[in-house]
């Protein structure tokens, strides 16, 4: 199941504010964690952070609501995906997330297929691209396609499985669920 987070109504409730920017360490962490009671709540196995009707979004805040969560969002078993970035809401938060060695997908559009930000191997990103275009693939099936050995194919699966960028049943490395 794939749980919506409208963050502009999330910002309108955690912070007495008639702005539509996140702006503010304390703005953010207050943002953050309204989301994570979000997520909790609704037991999903996505989430979906909709920045489409907020307005600026700074460093400190990037870092507050995307990276902390995702660094809180570690031990648990779902996803976490954006959605309706501005080019510099996703160079705010690519910036952060590669300072701490993290990474996030994006859903241009619903339907259309998902893109990286942050920090991970360009082999990764090739890996991620082939998994939410093709769905369910071995270790095998990726080697094949991209004419890599296997363990150069695995190791780029296990990244991001290990950024909880894709889901492994057994030996199959499936795409995030976004229905």
């Amino acid at each position: 199941m794939i749980h919506t987070i409208q963050l502009d109504r999330i910002l309108q409730g955690a912070v007495d504010t008639p702005y539509r920017d996140l702006v503010t360490r304390p703005t953010g962490a207050a943002v953050r964690r309204s989301v994570e009671s979000s997520i909790s709540e609704a037991h999903c196995v996505t989430a979906l952070l909709d920045f489409s009707a907020v307005g600026l979004l700074d460093f400190s805040c990037a870092d507050e609501v995307v990276a902390q969560l995702l660094l809180g969002a570690r031990s648990g078993k779902g996803h976490v995906l954006l959605m309706g970035l501005s080019e510099d809401q996703s160079e705010a938060i690519d910036h952060v997330l590669r300072n701490r060695h993290l990474v996030v997908a994006v859903l241009p559009r619903p339907g259309e297929t998902p893109f990286l930000l942050g920090a991970t191997s360009p082999e990764a990103r090739n890996a991620f691209r082939f998994v939410h275009e093709v769905g369910p693939c071995t270790v095998a099936d990726l080697a094949q396609e991209m004419n890599w050995d296997h363990f150069f194919a695995l190791s780029a699966l296990q990244e991001l499985a290990g950024h909880r960028l894709v889901g492994v049943d057994r030996d199959y490395y499936r795409p995030i669920p976004l229905q």
